[in-house]
């Protein structure tokens, strides 16, 4: 896209939000097309091939094969024993626990081993990113199901979790610093004791580092390896998303407003958005995978995953990654096994972050996946649950023996699994 292209898409931004505050519901749907198809060619940069299947697929045909891809893909369709727990402002946040599968026929030799009261187990818990659920990490738990306890959760305002208290009831901002105190609810409810491990995408990550920025004792004690997947310790503010200087300058000036605009109209912007919903998907293609061949069963699972955000919640979280900056909370991790991934070509959180992270952590094992973008872990999930198991022998928290169960596949030749 060029930059003159990037320069007319951002005036016709600025005018549709210049159009939501004055716009009345009669005329909201038009507006709202107009500014989320120049956010569109802003972020995308993929309109044309938007446009080129508009003209060679019908909108019926392409609604009926979302349809059929929803029903044969059962992604996201693994579930735990459910709990909740309560943030410091009363978020009901929502969590699953899958336990291990124990052999009945050896519990009498354990408990001789061991004594009478069992030790407890490692629990590994999954924290997911921006705009997606606990659901993201289907792959991984799949294949880790009954091999080791983990806990997945959903973040505030996400999933199955309830909505922010503070921003719906006192218009508090979110901040990481909020979602680092939600993870420790969180674990408290769902394992009070034992040693953890703990793995987090993009915003889980960073999650993550607020946790041990507020609760360094809890790292120190507990934590026993750690796992941060396409993630960024700061400068978030600086990531041009492939977008041409004139572009991404224009993004970072207007499209906070945008966002509080359009999230102020949340319920007819999602009519919007489903009306469309061919352009969004090429967007959500670009920015969550590199390769060419992804499954389009997976490719409609993030899509759903990400349809599934309301705007008002897009819109209060994105101004918190331009704050976010818990390089320092780096060093609570050093003594520990971790583990530090990304997609070569993530246009979100760039490689180059996660590389930073590494150099902070001299001995993190640093694996960069090539073909791989923001979702890694549905893009390649053999190569994710290859070195998380790998971390997980390392940490004890599973016998050096153990294997792990089938997950599915990304491949566009082989059946979701």
């Amino acid at each position: 896209m060029s930059e003159s292209s990037a320069e007319a898409a951002v005036e016709a931004a600025t005018a549709a939000a210049s159009a939501v505050s004055a716009a009345g519901a009669a005329n909201w749907r038009r507006t709202t097309g107009v500014a989320g198809a120049a956010i569109g060619v802003i972020a995308a940069g993929a309109a044309a091939g938007v446009a080129i299947e508009r003209l060679t697929v019908g909108r019926g045909m392409r609604r009926k094969a979302r349809l059929a891809l929803d029903s044969a893909g059962p992604y996201g369709a693994l579930r735990g024993m459910p709990g909740k727990a309560a943030a410091d402002d009363g978020t009901e946040l929502y969590y699953e626990v899958d336990e291990v599968e124990t052999d009945t026929a050896l519990a009498p030799r354990r408990r001789r081993l061991f004594g009478r009261k069992a030790p407890v187990p490692v629990t590994v818990v999954f924290s997911h990113g921006y705009c997606l659920s606990q659901d993201s990490w289907h792959f991984q738990r799949a294949a880790l199901r009954g091999v080791v306890r983990t806990v997945h959760w959903d973040q505030r305002s996400h999933g199955r979790s309830g909505r922010g208290v503070a921003q719906v009831r006192d218009d508090e901002p979110v901040t990481i610093d909020q979602l680092g105190r939600d993870l420790k609810a969180v674990i408290d409810a769902a394992a009070p004791e034992g040693p953890l491990v703990l793995v987090g995408h993009s915003m889980g990550g960073m999650t993550m580092m607020a946790l041990a920025d507020q609760y360094p004792g809890l790292i120190r004690d507990r934590v026993v390896g750690v796992a941060l997947v396409g993630t960024s310790s700061g400068r978030l503010g600086e990531v041009n998303f492939g977008l041409p200087v004139a572009g991404v300058n224009a993004v970072r000036r207007i499209l906070p407003g945008v966002l509080k605009a359009l999230g102020q109209r949340a319920e007819l912007v999602e009519r919007g958005r489903r009306a469309t919903a061919d352009l969004f998907a090429g967007i959500i293609k670009r920015y969550s995978f590199a390769s060419r061949d992804i499954d389009p069963a997976v490719a409609r699972f993030a899509e759903r995953l990400i349809e599934a955000t309301p705007i008002d919640v897009v819109a209060e979280f994105y101004p918190a990654f331009t704050d976010h900056d818990k390089t320092e909370a780096l060093a609570y991790f050093a003594d520990l096994p971790v583990l530090v991934l990304a997609g070569v070509k993530d246009l979100v959180t760039p490689s180059e972050h996660s590389e930073s992270i590494a150099d902070l952590l001299p001995d993190a094992e640093l694996v960069l996946v090539p073909d791989a973008g923001h979702l890694v872990m549905m893009e390649h999930p053999e190569v994710v649950i290859d070195r998380l198991a790998d971390l997980l022998t390392r940490v004890g928290a599973v016998p050096a023996g153990a294997t792990v169960g089938g997950y599915g596949s990304t491949s566009s030749t082989a059946q979701p699994g």
